[in-house]
């Protein structure tokens, strides 16, 4: 297997579980030096020793601006440089109608997904720009370009992230680092089974129960997985994204782009049967 990312850096928030935890191991496998990031020590910590010397584990809060500066400052002061930033750790955010949304829940669920990849990239962005390279990665969401995947707040503030993404990467073109986005959709990790209340372990055991429900539902009759993500992240981080910035790469099974064939044919059915009852009465 050709390693993609031999003598790379790569830093992944949110890299104790779902995607990132697997775009950590994918990582690895290429050949890149990682540090996973989270708030789960046992997780991390047992994800850093099953990866060995490639890996190291750093608690951290992406919405305390001190815990993200002292991730950075880690993988600098372990690896010597940072080549990729993955900026994935998120929520779900508050759920509920609008008038529900407490100001609280609110900034919070912003916080978290805009604020902390504000956060990765002022930190990461001086000692990439010393570097003149360096590929930037914000873990965005189909939700951000589309209404009706995601609560309002979840939404909103990936739109934020999509733009954020296209202002940075203009900003630091010049010094050769590379700034995207990716847009998962219908991947299976715990974060819907979170969304409904449930806690992490009853969370990670639904993810099975997911794939079961995306296998069916999905315009290619198949679940996303992590693996999906990781991949296209690895494309992003790799000297094979090196002329791409500024995009955000929408991975989704095609959810985003409109109606199936069959899902069209039932709608036309239905205004037919629409017009036939109406006409008829």
């Amino acid at each position: 297997m050709a390693r993609r990312m031999d003598g790379k850096v790569a830093v992944v928030t949110g890299g104790t579980s779902g995607i990132g935890a697997r775009t950590a191991v994918v990582f690895v496998e290429h050949g890149a030096n990682v540090v996973i990031a989270g708030r789960s020590v046992d997780k991390g910590e047992a994800l850093a020793d099953r990866l060995g010397e490639n890996a190291i584990f750093v608690r951290t809060d992406v919405t305390v601006e001190a815990d993200v500066k002292a991730m950075i400052d880690s993988a600098v002061g372990r690896f010597g440089r940072i080549d990729c930033l993955f900026n994935n750790a998120g929520s779900g955010g508050p759920g509920g109608r609008i008038e529900d949304v407490t100001l609280a829940d609110f900034e919070a669920g912003f916080s978290v997904l805009v604020g902390g990849v504000f956060l990765g990239i002022k930190y990461a962005a001086p000692v990439m720009k010393k570097q003149r390279s360096g590929s930037i990665i914000n873990d965005s969401s189909i939700a951000g370009s589309r209404v009706g995947f995601g609560g309002t707040t979840y939404s909103a503030a990936k739109a934020a992230v999509n733009q954020l993404t296209k202002c940075v990467a203009m900003e630091l073109a010049s010094f050769g680092i590379r700034v995207n986005s990716i847009s998962p959709g219908a991947i299976a990790t715990p974060i819907f089974a979170s969304a409904f209340g449930m806690d992490a372990a009853a969370a990670d055991a639904s993810v099975d129960a997911v794939i079961k429900h995306f296998d069916k539902s999905l315009p290619l009759k198949r679940s996303g997985l992590t693996d999906d993500i990781a991949y296209g992240a690895l494309y992003l981080a790799s000297d094979e994204g090196s002329f791409v910035t500024g995009h955000d790469l929408v991975i989704d099974s095609g959810i985003s782009v409109g109606r199936t064939r069959q899902e069209q044919a039932e709608l036309f059915q239905g205004i037919a049967d629409a017009i036939r009852d109406g006409t008829s009465a």
